[in-house]
């Protein structure tokens, strides 16, 4: 009788599409293991990284504004779940490997730093001796290197490829790779909007005209057409990407938020802080490493000092960053009796 696995496997010869990458057809882990009775490769991917430390953080980290008042704002966690929907909704329709786009995209930001892009920017101004800092490498870092005390994840070449390569610049291998490189862009621009509009940054109507006409009024209708037109396309090209017209009203809509939205000093005021907060905490570790968590001790050991301590702090949350800045450089009040 047949194991679960392989019927998953068979199911995934019989129905995928020929340029789907089959689990079955994985080029494997740095770590060879024994298949999993009842799970495909990439399913364990997934398992994996749901499962990790770091995955979990995510719900405590920025994606767009810092210390939002109020619970709808989107978090890392909730625009990767979101990532997810998306991604395997274009994959299901195009014949590629559910499995192996969902662990892609749970993955993608598992290195995001606390405080969101203005976290990414300070520790690359910080790292910028020691190599620099891109949060799409160190989450291939924490999966490979931090994450189980050093020892990793031991995911997927697949996986591995998939979250290294998801910023727009990267070049997947897979098309499952391409799929949640597009559908992060998509997702992000689309629920930023629908943020920037629940804070009073501007108001829907101020969207200009012309992408509306294309896209759609409300948030629902623009993430609608903009995965049908990923899914036709890929029908019609083979291809994993925007067709006329929706790909340059996308365009605008992204120059729109640019200036609306990520460059506005009303919403991004306070992300100056962040620079300040991080060298700080920086500073500290890396002149007393003894205070390291012992699995980042470990690390500092072969990787360097300032490395470990980078990892350390791309690994915090916003609340916990705060925490131990207020720890190290905020004094007790005096109590008098």
């Amino acid at each position: 009788m047949p194991l679960p696995r392989e019927i998953s496997e068979a199911r995934e010869r019989a129905t995928l599409s020929p340029r789907a990458v089959l689990s079955a057809e994985s080029r494997g882990r740095a770590v060879a293991e024994t298949e999993c009775d009842v799970r495909t490769a990439f399913q364990r991917d997934t398992d994996r990284i749901t499962h990790s430390k770091s995955f979990r953080r995510l719900i405590h980290k920025t994606q767009v504004f810092l210390k939002p008042e109020g619970d709808h704002y989107r978090t890392r966690l909730t625009h990767t779940l979101e990532v997810s929907r998306v991604a395997r909704t274009i994959a299901r329709a195009a014949g590629l490997n559910e499995d192996l786009t969902e662990a892609i995209a749970l993955g993608h930001d598992l290195g995001h730093t606390p405080f969101g892009h203005a976290g990414e920017r300070a520790l690359d101004d910080i790292m910028h001796r020691f190599g620099g800092f891109r949060h799409n490498q160190q989450s291939l870092r924490v999966v490979e290197r931090v994450e189980k005390d050093g020892r990793g994840l031991n995911l997927t070449f697949e996986t591995r490829d998939g979250i290294v390569n998801h910023p727009r610049s990267g070049n997947p291998a897979t098309l499952e790779g391409r799929v949640v490189q597009l559908s992060d862009r998509l997702t992000y621009v689309n629920h930023d909007a629908d943020d920037a509009v629940r804070a009073g940054i501007f108001a829907a109507e101020d969207i200009p005209d012309d992408i509306s006409l294309v896209l759609g009024n409300r948030g629902s209708e623009r993430i609608d057409t903009l995965v049908r037109d990923v899914i036709t396309h890929f029908s019609q090209s083979g291809e994993i990407a925007l067709s006329e017209p929706v790909a340059p009203a996308f365009d605008a809509f992204y120059s729109f938020l640019n200036d609306s939205l990520y460059h506005n000093p009303r919403a991004k005021g306070e992300e100056t802080k962040v620079f300040g907060i991080l060298n700080a905490l920086f500073g500290y570790y890396a002149n007393n490493p003894d205070f390291l968590p012992p699995e980042f001790f470990v690390i500092s050991a072969t990787d360097g000092i300032e490395r470990a301590v980078c990892d350390y702090i791309a690994g915090m949350t916003d609340g916990y960053a705060l925490k131990i800045y207020d720890e190290l450089f905020i004094p007790n009040a005096w109590a008098v009796n």
